[in-house]
């Protein structure tokens, strides 16, 4: 996996709801805060606020999108609907 452009930002791959996610994330201890982006952005769009969270002391975490970036990209557009994406968020968790 490539190194993050961003300091203090790491990424990792998990498994959930049947793909694969790259995430994000920034901060080691504190409440954790979840960023979600829409169309047609990535993690990146993200990146001031993972650094600015995790200096006032949160764990902040920015998954790909599923489509997005290096997260896995279902061909079948029914792998997109809200129930899919809501759960693939319930999985970063």
């Amino acid at each position: 996996m490539a190194e993050s452009p961003v300091s203090g930002v790491t990424f990792r791959k998990i498994e959930t709801n049947g793909i694969n996610m790259r995430i994000a994330m920034a901060g080691d201890s504190g409440p954790l805060v979840l960023l979600v982006h829409g169309w047609p952005e990535s993690w990146y769009s993200w990146r001031h606020q993972l650094t600015g969270l995790s200096a006032a002391g949160f764990r902040v975490v920015a998954p790909d999108m599923r489509g997005y970036g290096e997260t896995d990209q279902p061909q079948d557009v029914a792998e997109y609907d809200m129930a899919k994406l809501t759960a693939d968020m319930v999985g970063v968790l």
